[in-house]
């Protein structure tokens, strides 16, 4: 399932939201293309989204939920990339 959160990060004069899958890359990269969003905006576990494409993401069939519950089911899911991980890339 490919999840979104609230825009409430802000960068580059605008708030961003997260998109993420509780699944599979595969599944949140198809869905990213197939709604647009760029591969430059892919953060090694999620996609940062502006707030302006949140309500068609939602729309085109993105559960939005929470921040902390985006977190905890990308935890689940084995696909969460912690911080430590990252400095290690």
């Amino acid at each position: 399932m490919v999840l979104i959160d609230d825009p409430s990060w802000p960068a580059h004069g605008k708030l961003w939201a997260h998109l993420v899958s509780d699944d599979n890359l595969a599944e949140l990269h198809a869905f990213a293309a197939e709604n647009g969003i760029p591969r430059r905006g892919f953060d090694i576990d999620h996609y940062d989204v502006p707030a302006d494409m949140h309500a068609a993401l939602v729309a085109a069939g993105a559960t939005h939920v929470g921040g902390r519950e985006l977190v905890r089911r990308l935890i689940a899911s084995g696909l969460r990339v912690t911080g430590k991980q990252r400095r290690e890339l």
